[in-house]
């Protein structure tokens, strides 16, 4: 039988059931199979890696991840897809469908339930551009036993995931993921390969899930805050982003000044321009002023 992901199999299969795209849900489907191969490439999956899958649409990447998985466990939110996955997986017995809104769902229960102890998985997605970070927020602050994800998405949102210090795409969202992954953006997809076609280009980004997180911190929700207050306003320099959108901290801005310094951070220099463990660095100095402050 010819793959799924071919334009006029696509059509056929889209025909058949009268199915209409939801822009709510942000589907779009590929009808390019070398593009499918090469993410599941990305994967670097063996015959003894499980796959998780969220968004199947009618199946064409889980079509070329069953051929290479020990199994393949796919969320999918849309009901009237079901009945089309039926058909067109059946000849896949090692794929689960789990009608379901994954960030609702209950994901490390069905790892557990689903697949073998200490086994291999990755996560392998097309990811609908609208849920893409709180999807990958949730795989990750989950903590599921997982490798590793490799994702298509925005390619606007992968240069945000993927950048570093000092770039103009670096900001709270690169340093978020790049805390408990590597990320690398490993290939970028055309809109042209896609029914319907987006309105931007695709980026496919793999994460590379890390032992323990890239910086040791004494506070992990604190970090994250100090991460986000030093980016609120990027035009804006460290110190006025600390005063002005960090909670708890005194609003002193001289002992502000002495605590960054302690942390070797000039100041003056803007959120962008620091790395992960300097971020670490300042988010621990902090935390220390923060508690004596709150002992007094």
């Amino acid at each position: 039988m010819k793959d799924i992901a071919t334009p006029n199999r696509t059509k056929g299969i889209l025909e058949k059931y009268g199915f209409s795209f939801k822009k709510s849900l942000g589907q779009n489907f590929l009808i390019d199979t070398n593009v499918l191969n090469r993410i599941v490439d990305f994967a670097e999956m063996s015959s003894e890696t499980a796959a998780i899958e969220i968004g199947p649409g009618i199946g064409a990447l889980t079509e070329q991840l069953a051929k290479r998985a020990k199994k393949v466990i796919a969320f999918e939110i849309d009901q009237r897809l079901l009945p089309i996955l039926g058909e067109t997986l059946e000849p896949y017995d090692n794929v689960k469908i789990i009608h379901s809104d994954v960030l609702k769902a209950n994901v490390k229960q069905v790892v557990e339930e689903e697949f073998e102890k200490d086994q291999d998985i990755m996560v392998v997605a097309n990811l609908p551009y609208y849920v893409t970070t709180p999807i990958l927020f949730k795989l990750l602050e989950e903590q599921l036993p997982i490798r590793g994800i490799v994702v298509m998405l925005q390619k606007e949102v992968a240069d945000r995931i993927a950048a570093a210090p000092g770039t103009k795409d670096y900001g709270s969202l690169s340093i978020a993921l790049q805390y408990y992954t590597e990320a690398e953006t490993v290939m970028i997809v055309p809109r042209t390969v896609f029914v319907p076609q987006p309105n931007v280009d695709s980026a496919v980004i793999r994460l590379t899930k890390r032992e323990k997180p890239a910086v040791m911190v004494q506070d992990e929700a604190f970090f994250f805050e100090v991460v986000r207050a030093s980016f609120a306003q990027r035009r804006k320099t460290l110190m006025n982003n600390l005063v002005n959108n960090l909670q708890g901290i005194p609003k002193d801005k001289e002992l502000l000044e002495q605590t960054l310094q302690e942390a070797g951070i000039d100041p003056k220099r803007r959120g962008e321009t620091l790395t992960i463990e300097e971020f670490g660095r300042l988010s621990d100095a902090l935390y220390n002023q923060k508690r004596n402050y709150h002992s007094a």
